[in-house]
């Protein structure tokens, strides 16, 4: 059994700085995936769990102009040897998600993260490879802690969904490498694009793989907003990484 990491960081982080003031004038805004936590970039974490976790080749997918960074600042710098190749994102997230997976070579299974988690843990990683192995799928997933409620265009609730059957999910996405590709040939003799927000979707509607929810971990958090990097701070602290 081979296994490719396809880590996504080609995002511009937007949400980072929506409301955000202060900052001078021409001041450059740090994409979120490079921000530091404990003198290292966000990026560097998530990289080098599956590292730690023995994935046998890890793909990054960034943006273009990003590319020789995160060679030189951060794979190079940090010893991430795991790491087997470096490629250029796409406009949306399937785009980066396609772009990595042509990069794979010869994997059987291929676990898609988002580069913004870097509070993912050998153990999240190991439960969804052995899941993978035996549904064909796995997605890291938690149960919801909130009340969810679903609202129409001018506010107004609309219905309350049973939380018990709600699930907030995370990353890694494992799928077996062929249905992953069986997908993306669906998706484009479609030609329908609108609305996918995670790999999932495509796997749902262009296969006939079910999708299996695996436990994931309330501190797999995903970098959005200023709060989130206190919180993953203690959380990296917490797991002993800084």
């Amino acid at each position: 059994m081979k296994t490719a990491a396809i880590v996504l960081a080609a995002g511009s982080g937007k949400r980072m700085y929506e409301g955000a003031e202060g900052l001078a004038t021409g001041e450059k805004r740090v994409k979120k995936q490079y921000m530091e936590i404990g003198d290292r970039p966000i990026l560097y974490y998530a990289l080098k769990a599956f590292q730690d976790a023995g994935v046998d080749e890890i793909v990054l997918v960034t943006g273009a102009e990003e590319m020789d960074y995160c060679r030189d600042e951060i794979v190079k710098r940090y010893g991430l040897t795991g790491v087997s190749a470096i490629v250029a994102g796409g406009a949306e997230r399937y785009d980066s998600v396609e772009q990595g997976l042509q990069a794979v070579r010869g994997a059987d299974y291929v676990l898609i993260h988002d580069g913004a988690r870097p509070c993912i843990t050998k153990e999240v990683i190991a439960r969804c490879m052995a899941d993978v192995q035996e549904y064909g799928s796995a997605i890291a997933a938690m149960p919801v802690k909130d009340t969810i409620k679903k609202a129409d265009e001018g506010g107004f609730v609309t219905e309350t969904p049973l939380r018990s059957s709600l699930y907030q999910i995370q990353t890694p996405q494992v799928f077996r490498a062929e249905v992953m590709r069986h997908a993306y040939e669906g998706l484009h003799r479609s030609g329908v694009v609108s609305g996918v927000t995670d790999d999932a979707m495509l796997v749902e509607t262009y296969t006939d793989t079910p999708i299996h929810l695996t436990r994931g971990d309330y501190r797999n958090i995903k970098v959005t907003t200023p709060e989130d990097l206190q919180v993953a701070a203690l959380f990296l602290q917490s797991q002993g990484k800084i």
